[in-house]
């Protein structure tokens, strides 16, 4: 490939990856087409795309991104495997297709263009937006749930015959 051709499709790679902050990298040596295109639709219905691409073009194309960490982890049959949504989905999801396609190996992960890169496996151990969103509903709404218990217990029963006695006693005196 001549020069002007790499520098064409690296600057087209940096213009495709720009906004995307969290990717991983698999490798699919061994599988047949039958699976990659099998691997594909998988990906394709969760908001993924896999794309192989020449290492080369792409260390020098996230060079100065947010994928820039990636480049260290291209070495080899190698693809990139992005998405519009969630990185830790995808990596969900990547570690449900390696369960179902033996020959898939899933390699790094970079989430939020963190500088430190992940393993896809430890990556989809992670809890996700919509879990953490819960969890911190949860720990919001806890202290309202107490108090309402409290309220609605045994000990508030009889406060609320108290009050009423005491104000029955007010009325008659």
């Amino acid at each position: 490939m001549s020069k002007p051709v790499k520098a064409m499709v690296t600057e087209d790679l940096r213009a495709r990856y720009t906004g995307v902050r969290s990717a991983c990298v698999v490798d699919m040596t061994g599988m047949n087409v039958q699976e990659q295109q099998g691997l594909r639709a998988t990906l394709r219905g969760k908001g993924s795309r896999l794309e192989v691409i020449r290492n080369s073009l792409a260390r020098r194309a996230f060079a100065d991104g947010p994928l820039g960490p990636l480049g260290t982890v291209l070495d080899g049959p190698c693809a990139l495997v992005t998405t519009t949504g969630s990185g830790i989905d995808l990596a969900k999801t990547l570690v449900e297709a390696a369960r179902e396609f033996s020959k898939l190996k899933l390699k790094q992960a970079i989430l939020d263009a963190d500088p430190d890169l992940l393993t896809v496996e430890l990556l989809s151990r992670m809890k996700g937006q919509r879990e953490l969103v819960g969890e911190i509903a949860m720990l919001i709404s806890s202290p309202g749930r107490a108090l309402a218990a409290c309220l609605r217990s045994p000990q508030a029963k009889i406060a609320g015959c108290l009050k009423a006695m005491i104000e029955r006693a007010e009325q008659a005196a």
